[in-house]
């Protein structure tokens, strides 16, 4: 006779409800100029090099156009130009940021990606009511590692302010 008891391993469980947790506080940040910016890890899918992106007509500027992931058309919208911020040419280090947003999947294009940091709440101011301008409503919280501040964006923000999709 089999011990269910035995068989059950609570680790298993525990493990699980660990993984959801562990993207909680997580942070992918990344460069936009001199400056760096982060977004929820949770929402984050993959990131990809620069691919051949198909313009797609009538869009915002900041809508690129569309590219082919593994047979899904994905939009791509160049964060600096989404901020008012001047273009800048691609480089190798530019790449695309894959994010899941309210089951909208669209590539960030960012200057270079940095790191992923732990920026526990605490840690974590509102914006700065300094200017109420076109990209601070982008703007979740000022995270502070360290003696630099990273600026924290709220994704959903980001993709679906002005219902551009």
């Amino acid at each position: 006779m089999v011990d269910l008891q035995e068989n059950l391993n609570p680790a298993a469980f525990l493990e699980e409800e660990e993984d959801e947790d562990t993207q909680e506080d997580k942070y992918l940040t990344f460069l936009l100029g001199e400056e760096e910016y982060g977004v929820e890890i949770r929402y984050v899918v993959e990131i990809i090099g620069l691919q051949r992106i198909t313009a797609v007509p009538d869009m915002p500027p900041y809508v690129k156009g569309v590219i082919n992931l593994r047979g899904k058309v994905i939009p791509v919208m160049d964060v600096r130009l989404r901020f008012g911020m001047a273009e800048r040419f691609y480089d190798d280090r530019t790449c695309i940021v894959v994010v899941n947003v309210a089951e909208q999947t669209v590539g960030l294009i960012v200057d270079r990606v940095s790191e992923v940091l732990n920026i526990p709440k605490s840690e974590i101011e509102p914006p700065a009511a300094v200017r109420k301008g076109a990209s601070s409503r982008f703007v979740q919280g000022m995270g502070k590692v360290g003696e630099e501040v990273k600026i924290l964006l709220n994704a959903d923000r980001v993709l679906f302010d002005e219902g551009v999709w």
